[in-house]
């Protein structure tokens, strides 16, 4: 029988294939002739054949390295069920008992364990290391390699002590596999490897059939998803939160709103996580809301939407995550949505880290929001990002390309782009670029005397909104390349130097404006995301002659986020309207009546029928932590000893305290102002939202007092008890 006969015996046998994908067969060829390989192929090319169709036939045991025991246990199970043979397949780790280790030790020497899964830690261990010594090796595979890599999305310290063990146990091929690289990573993951004559094999990362859609993140989102969801029934669905705090949240939400779903993260009991995985495999349930842990060598084709509840960290996450919709190459629709808010927080969790690490997280995240905010095409963005050319100037399958934007001429805002890079010795990122043409007098431009150029605040204010996007542009046509080793320094490109000499027509389009209005949706005229407007103004109106009665600034009544929710769902009594965002039971029998029996009047007299499907009911604020909060505070626990202690940042805490507040519950936080700030500050700041603000916006509060005089933990701890004394 021949090498060419034998594949497809195998393919066919075992794995019930009739054909290979791509470039499996090569990869296998490759493999079977002892050649160190390296794949990049995207979530849904089927990267795990790869390397257990050779294992089968090869003499010897493959050690597959993977990250997680989860993973781990479905590869094992699927191998299984392929074979019909349990000795075929094992996994060596921590979970495991000491007799269950026996047996698989005993299966790989007598022959008859084709893979053997392991995670980096058991690989480390001196008792498997002096095992393995004695066992006939057919390949190492490293799955997930991006985790070798400082700059991948999934950083693992272990995973950079994988090629010093494999020469302590002994050299065979090495076949590194990941479906996330940039050229950066791809670079350092052969480097640590010890790989650099590896064969590469890497196939496209366009998904034609996958749409991608950013969304600004409003405080209606769970309704948005809860519209979403029952608009396609019956759909398998995964969405992303990335604290497990908010995946337990938002799974109680969808239950509440009749949606089947179930909740996936780290800190689960193990039997309970694995069972909600195989549910959603076996399709008992159609929606799983889940951390970033959850999907990883998930075997389910038909995933018909995957939507991001926060946006990720890195562009590799998002598209590995993404990445699991529609892996049939049937429907896969994939919606994020996006605050500028999320991605500060993400850089205070960085806080604390080393320095470069710091960096390395900045630059990433810088990535992900030109992404977000980006009117081009997005999946061009994307591929030029992983280092694949894409031609097409509308892919008819993103949001921005079905809504193109205008665009505008930007040939001389190019060349003055250019000028800059040049004129500042190719040594600076582009915010440096920006200052220089804004003008600003930030610490690089005046420390490198740069307000000295010529072309030093050379553009105009509506120019300089236009110039993300030029520089963005200009690096995705070649003419500028950003040096990511240098997190991010920008050179000119030799076709960069051509334009300079013969530029020609350079058409942009503005960013996606997603501010901070936006974001929160507060403080707007004419309830824009009410769906009756009417009674939107009407219920405006109530609350301007409730607070005028009560001698009260009308936000501490009610918030226009709850007015405009009051405005969609028509909540007729008070228990209804205490399920209102940011009402609770206190607010609502404080206030609510007047609000209530105002609603109640114009639904009978406008004969209103009251939209059940719009109406998102929200689980009580009663959780563990919360209650532990109010708790600690009644004891006068120090508030940042109270967020180290629940393991949260002091800002989640404040988040925290002010969804307590803002759900009525009075609680008295003076003990801790007291240690920290002087009264003539507290009472500043507390006359200023009892007699001088319009809105509680924290940005606002600083503008008027002074942002050298205050911090913004300051203002939101003065907030807390303003509204606790004057609005519970």
């Amino acid at each position: 029988m021949t090498r060419q006969q034998e594949l497809t015996d195998t393919l066919k046998q075992k794995f019930g294939f009739d054909s290979f994908k791509g470039n499996q067969k090569a990869i296998i060829e490759n493999i079977l002739a002892g050649r160190d390989t390296f794949v990049l192929m995207p979530t849904g090319g089927g990267k795990s054949l790869c390397y257990q169709l050779p294992a089968i036939m090869m003499d010897g045991t493959a050690i597959v390295i993977s990250p997680l025991i989860a993973l781990m246990k479905n590869q094992v199970d699927a191998m299984r069920r392929f074979a019909n043979d349990d000795s075929i397949a094992h996994f060596l780790n921590s979970s495991l008992p000491r007799a269950a280790v026996e047996s698989v030790k005993s299966d790989i020497m007598a022959g008859r364990t084709k893979l053997l899964y392991m995670a980096p830690e058991s690989l480390n261990k001196l008792e498997y290391i002096e095992f393995l010594r004695n066992v006939t090796i057919s390949f190492y595979a490293i799955d997930e390699a991006h985790c070798i890599s400082e700059w991948g999305h999934d950083f693992r310290p272990e995973y950079r002590r994988i090629r010093p063990i494999i020469n302590e146990i002994g050299e065979a091929p090495v076949i590194a596999l990941t479906a996330t690289a940039t050229p950066k990573v791809q670079h350092d993951i052969q480097k640590t490897l010890g790989m650099n004559d590896a064969t590469v094999f890497k196939s496209s990362f366009n998904r034609e059939n996958l749409y991608y859609e950013i969304r600004p993140k409003t405080d209606n989102i769970e309704k948005e998803i809860i519209k979403f969801i029952k608009a396609n029934p019956g759909k398998a669905g995964i969405i992303y939160c990335l604290s497990r705090k908010k995946v337990e949240e938002l799974t109680a939400t969808l239950l509440l709103n009749d949606i089947n779903a179930l909740a996936y993260h780290a800190g689960m009991d193990g039997s309970e996580r694995s069972s909600n995985q195989d549910k959603f495999l076996m399709e008992d349930v159609n929606v799983i809301v889940a951390t970033i842990a959850f999907g990883m060598g998930i075997d389910k084709p038909d995933v018909r939407y995957v939507i991001h509840y926060d946006i990720p960290k890195s562009l590799e996450g998002y598209y590995q995550e993404t990445g699991r919709a529609g892996r049939d190459g049937g429907e896969g629709v994939c919606i994020t949505f996006y605050s500028r808010k999320d991605l500060q927080k993400l850089e205070k969790f960085m806080q604390g880290k080393p320095v470069a690490e710091q960096e390395i997280g900045r630059q990433l995240l810088k990535e992900t929001a030109a992404y977000a905010e980006t009117t081009m095409c997005r999946r061009r963005f994307l591929l030029h990002y992983f280092g694949e050319k894409y031609n097409e100037d509308n892919c008819g399958n993103c949001d921005n390309c079905l809504n193109p934007k205008k665009q505008v001429e930007a040939q001389d805002l190019l060349c003055a782009v250019l000028e800059t890079i040049i004129a500042t010795k190719e040594k600076f990122k582009e915010d440096v670029i920006m200052d220089v043409l804004n003008g600003k007098e930030s610490t690089d431009v005046t420390a490198y005397h740069l307000n000295d150029l010529e072309m030093f605040d050379s553009i105009s204010g509506e120019e300089s909104q236009l110039l993300p996007s030029v520089i963005r542009q200009a690096t995705i046509n070649g003419y500028i390349e950003k040096e990511i080793e240098n997190y991010g320094v920008l050179k000119i490109t030799e076709a960069g130097k051509k334009y300079l000499k013969h530029p020609t027509s350079f058409k942009v389009s503005k960013d996606n404006d997603f501010n901070e209005e936006q974001e929160t949706a507060p403080q707007h005229s004419g309830g824009a995301c009410a769906v009756d407007p009417t009674l939107f103004n009407m219920l405006k109106d109530l609350r301007k002659r409730v607070a005028k009665r009560l001698k009260l600034p009308p936000f501490v009544i009610f918030q226009d986020p709850s007015l405009e929710a009051m405005a969609t769902t028509y909540p007729i009594n008070i228990e209804e309207l205490q399920n209102i965002p940011g009402v609770g039971v206190g607010k609502a029998q404080k206030f609510g009546q007047e609000f209530v029996d105002l609603i109640r009047t114009h639904v009978r007299e406008n004969d209103i029928e009251r939209p059940e499907d719009l109406r998102v009911r929200t689980v009580a604020n009663k959780s563990k932590l919360k209650v532990s909060i109010i708790q600690s505070i009644d004891r006068k626990v120090a508030l940042d000893d109270l967020a180290d202690f629940n393991g949260i940042d002091f800002y989640e805490l404040l988040d925290e305290i002010e969804s307590i507040v803002n759900s009525g519950t009075k609680i008295n936080i003076d003990y801790f102002l007291n240690e920290i700030m002087d009264q003539e500050h507290i009472d500043e700041i507390f006359d200023y939202f009892k007699n001088e603000a319009q809105t509680d916006n924290v940005q606002e509060a600083l503008k008027e007092l002074g942002e050298n005089n205050y911090t913004e933990a300051e203002i939101r701890l003065v907030r807390i008890k303003f509204l606790s004394e004057i609005g519970n």
